[in-house]
């Protein structure tokens, strides 16, 4: 199945458990793989498969919708760390060139290169490197979630709200149609990888190192107005870090890759021609 949007089209497919949205030639010598953050879906990188900055040269885009995103059928383990060995499957299989991960999705590629199970290079689109970076509202969230009954309440009633939430995060034109993707999230998945998420952000050692030590080439993107922390010590880390570059977009929140498709196009184009042909 194709979509048009913007003279731009879209391949739509289903294999395995994960959805596909592609643009480009299937048999590109070249290939980005786009991973969503949590709630999130395959849409959500419309915007930057649009963009002709990363079309021709014969590059294929494909943004994914994982197992248990966007109402899918779930894994048996929602780990980081198994998220991270699927997606660095997946990436073998399509012989991608740079992994893009968004939020969770972040967290997922930086795995994948910390696990050895992609070489890079990656670009992280607001990724969390520590508990307490995240969004008061998501640690609250995580919190509640562990709690038998209160859990399962908050995430009965958290989809009503989020029509308004939401207002003022998306693009007005795009409103609907991105608050639509995050109701299709099975909400007791959602919940199970939630817990998972704040597993892995509480567990020991700094994540800002453990990217370091990768020694694998990766862009760490964060828009001005981001609404995920990095304290002092772990931007030092990353700054400091010979592998890692560091930017920052203009006029752009948590959702970059929404706020500012282009300039977040440009770090993957970047990211894309240091790649041996």
């Amino acid at each position: 199945m194709s979509e048009a949007a913007n003279d731009v089209q879209i391949d739509v497919s289903v294999r395995n458990g994960w959805e596909f949205r592609s643009v480009g030639p299937s048999d590109a010598l070249r290939t980005i793989l786009l991973v969503p953050g949590f709630l999130s879906t395959a849409r959500f990188y419309d915007d930057v498969l649009q963009d002709p900055l990363l079309h021709g040269g014969d590059v294929r885009l494909i943004a994914v919708t994982p197992p248990g995103f966007g109402g899918r059928l779930a894994f048996d383990d929602l780990s980081v760390g198994h998220y991270a060995l699927m997606c660095g499957e997946l990436a073998t299989a399509v012989m991608a060139d740079v992994v893009v991960g968004h939020s969770l999705g972040a967290n997922y590629a930086l795995e994948m290169v910390a696990g050895g199970h992609f070489a890079g290079p990656v670009v992280l689109l607001s990724p969390c490197f520590s508990a307490e970076d995240e969004e008061r509202d998501v640690r609250v969230g995580a919190r509640l979630s562990r709690v038998p009954i209160l859990g399962g309440l908050l995430w009965m009633f958290l989809p009503k709200l989020l029509n308004s939430a939401m207002k003022g995060r998306f693009p007005a034109d795009r409103h609907h149609q991105l608050v639509a993707e995050i109701e299709l999230t099975d909400r007791r998945v959602a919940q199970r990888m939630l817990i998972a998420y704040f597993d892995y952000l509480t567990r020991p050692g700094a994540l800002s190192e453990r990217l370091c030590g990768t020694g694998v080439p990766a862009y760490v993107v964060r828009g001005d107005r981001d609404e995920i922390g990095l304290s002092t010590t772990e931007r030092d880390t990353l700054t400091n870090c010979p592998s890692v570059t560091m930017v920052e977009i203009p006029d752009a929140a948590h959702l970059v890759m929404i706020d500012q498709p282009t300039a977040t196009a440009a770090v993957i184009r970047e990211a894309l021609d240091t790649v041996p042909t």
